[in-house]
């Protein structure tokens, strides 16, 4: 039977006598061990801390105007056309 080797990193951390009682009492209280009950709690809050950076929450004003732009980006630009044509053209030229 081969063994699969799991990569662990660990975190050191010291605290008061005060905070350790708190978080003890409440990893108990929650049918878990120390080490569990932190790396849980911390992980569950650094989600939460990376969400707020990372998702944009949009008023329904802002939300309308969100969706518009996208719906008017497939609307013809003539401006862009001709700049497109005068490219190929020159493209064309260089050959």
């Amino acid at each position: 039977m081969t063994a699969v080797a799991q990569n662990h990193e660990r975190i050191d951390l010291r605290t008061s006598p005060e905070i350790k009682e708190l978080i003890v009492r409440a990893a108990t209280t929650a049918g878990m061990s120390v080490s569990a009950f932190l790396l849980g709690t911390a992980q569950e809050r650094a989600r939460q801390i990376l969400a707020e950076q990372e998702m944009m929450t949009l008023t329904s004003r802002d939300w309308n105007a969100f969706a518009k732009a996208l719906d008017n980006a497939d609307k013809p630009r003539p401006k862009l056309s001709a700049a497109m044509k005068r490219h190929r053209a020159w493209q064309q030229d260089k050959t």
